[in-house]
């Protein structure tokens, strides 16, 4: 099945969805950008539990592409799943493993049950993924990826990766 794609412009952390994906760093132990918002917001449950995660199956990290589960704490969601973006280096850089992020957060939502996935714009910021790249890939990604999730909503901070977003949802259609 083919989800649904929602574009919302607005704060992730204040979603109200099934998993929320965390643009993480492969230390799993909070950082800057989202993955700080989603720390602050969601509170010490979700560290406790990528603490977890370090310590039994991660001990040197989430590699590049991947994505792992953990509590939602505070958050409105049941679920958080991190994935670790690629670092931008620019042209030549491995699309695919942009792509994987997409990929593996929906295989770990199906795992859990979750029907509404919440995203933000993975590896476009910090990580200087040009935004336009990163839209198409995301939306190419997602709308390719067989699942039983019902619900994608990209979540965009500011108006610049809304647009690019809706473009990539307009022209797909």
């Amino acid at each position: 099945m083919t989800p649904t794609i929602t574009l919302v412009r607005g704060d992730i952390t204040r979603q109200s969805a099934d998993a929320i994906v965390n643009a993480a760093n492969s230390s799993l132990l909070g950082g800057g950008g989202v993955d700080g918002a989603i720390h602050r917001r969601g509170g010490p449950e979700i560290l406790a539990a990528c603490r977890d995660l370090r310590a039994s199956r991660y001990g040197k990290g989430l590699p590049t592409g991947r994505a792992a589960a953990t509590t939602a704490g505070r958050l409105d969601a049941r679920w958080v799943i991190h994935t670790v973006g690629p670092v931008y280096q620019g042209p030549g850089s491995d699309a695919s493993l942009l792509a994987s992020c997409y990929r593996e957060s929906l295989r770990v939502a199906d795992e859990l049950g979750a029907r509404t996935v919440a995203f933000p714009a993975v590896s476009a910021g910090a990580y200087g993924w040009p935004m336009d790249d990163a839209a198409r890939i995301a939306v190419e990604t997602v709308r390719a990826t067989e699942t039983a999730v019902e619900e994608v909503r990209f979540v965009l901070f500011d108006e610049r990766a809304f647009t690019a977003f809706a473009a990539y949802v307009d022209a797909s259609r």
